[in-house]
């Protein structure tokens, strides 16, 4: 018997890992109760997930009627048009959208960022240094994992950095489940950022700058973007280009501040910290599961799991990245399970990003931020530690991104005279 799942609970939120532990041990994929009456296949199997999310069958677009019923309301029609973006499309609407924007992400240009990113990394740990200073303590979520990879895609996407604080209230919400959260909060967050979105969207049309936003703005036309398209482009490239980085950076602080002998090793040889940020993504995946998909027809998954037609599927990378089948020791945090290995053997490559043709297109930016970041945080802060119980942290609660909502840290007396982020 499997209890109804609620991801709206808070002890859910802070370890689903044991759930989805049981739903592993019962097959790739289950059909699970959810709280709201409802019910949904969890694909929880490593191979399973990567299969689903390369299978044309499982459908990325929301069949009419998807979900509790909605009544027809400003905040429901915002929704459903910044919900049109490309992760709930399929080919070939998804192959057009994806290609307007893949350039933008493109090794060449995402590397080009690296100076920036070390300029207002360096920026951020001097504001850090006059908190820690004036209050003893900062929360690391606050001060550095959300307003750094805000800074870094406000400046490729062309958003105000006034604007910041407003939108994360905005994203925060809707990537929320409406039951953790007060009455009216999420219909005022989708009028919000549609209202946003719109006066943005007019600006750079009126003053188009060098921006990925001015870009798409400009080319709203021979085959781009309309006009409701270009809303919805918006809202994704925002939300995806800091939600799963923040979440990324909140998650590698916090194992390596309880994880002491790991951040040394970092320390010792700088080569690692690749490793670290990648065993942060499969460990603390901070996509907790893709976008729900739908089946277009019967799909046999093998083991005995049939998913029949129209089912609701979510692919849950956070538990495929804890398989004990591809992932020896899978609840350890083990850095060095990503580099090189007896035999040539490696770890299999977690699924934090998705696969497949939804893969996300902001990877490496993601990555270049942390390997960046985390070195020069904890170098800059020797004897940084937790101010509360790591295992007591709020966690964003949902099935979609997962982070810790705090990190509260404090150091030792800081030398009356210091650099720091250099």
């Amino acid at each position: 018997m499997i209890a109804p799942l609620d991801p709206a609970d808070p002890a859910f939120a802070r370890d689903p890992y044991p759930y989805y532990a049981r739903l592993r041990d019962q097959g790739p994929a289950v059909r699970v109760p959810l709280a709201n009456g409802t019910h949904a296949w969890l694909v929880t199997g490593y191979e399973a997930t990567r299969a689903v999310l390369a299978d044309p069958r499982f459908s990325n677009v929301p069949p009419q009627g998807a979900g509790r019923p909605k009544g027809d309301s400003p905040a429901q029609r915002a929704r459903a048009c910044l919900a049109r973006h490309m992760l709930n499309t399929d080919a070939p609407d998804h192959t057009r959208l994806r290609r307007l924007t893949t350039a933008a992400f493109a090794p060449r240009r995402v590397d080009a960022l690296r100076a920036r990113i070390e300029e207002l990394t360096a920026g951020l740990l001097r504001e850090m240094e006059l908190r820690l200073r004036r209050d003893g303590s900062v929360d690391l979520v606050d001060a550095f994992a959300f307003p750094l990879p805000v800074l870094v895609i406000g400046e490729v996407l062309g958003v105000p950095e006034a604007d910041r604080a407003d939108l994360r209230a905005w994203t925060y919400r809707v990537g929320s489940p409406a039951d953790a959260l007060e009455s009216g909060a999420v219909d005022e967050a989708w009028t919000g950022l549609y209202a946003y979105f719109t006066e943005l969207i007019a600006h750079k049309r009126r003053a188009p700058g060098t921006d990925l936003f001015s870009a798409l703005t400009r080319d709203a036309t021979d085959g781009g973007l309309d006009d409701a398209e270009l809303l919805a482009m918006a809202f994704l490239l925002l939300f995806a280009g800091y939600e799963t980085t923040m979440n990324l950076l909140a998650s590698a602080s916090l194992l390596l501040l309880t994880h002491p002998e790991e951040q040394a090793a970092a320390h010792r040889d700088p080569a690692r910290w690749p490793a670290v940020v990648e065993e942060t993504l499969r460990h603390a995946s901070p996509l907790e599961g893709t976008t729900w998909r739908h089946t277009s027809e019967e799909v046999d998954l093998g083991e005995g799991v049939v998913i029949p037609t129209g089912a609701s599927v979510l692919t849950v990378l956070a538990a495929a990245n804890r398989d004990p089948r591809h992932f020896p020791d899978p609840d350890a945090f083990r850095p060095s399970r990503y580099l090189a290995q007896s035999g040539d053997r490696r770890t299999a490559p977690h699924a934090a990003f998705g696969h497949g043709p939804h893969f996300c297109l902001g990877s490496r930016l993601a990555r270049l931020e942390a390997t960046i970041a985390l070195p020069r945080l904890l170098a800059a802060f020797p004897g940084l530690r937790l101010t509360a119980d790591p295992a007591q942290l709020p966690y964003r609660p949902g099935l979609l991104v997962r982070g810790p909502c705090c990190v509260p840290v404090t150091t030792p007396p800081l030398p009356i005279r210091t650099t720091v982020g250099n």
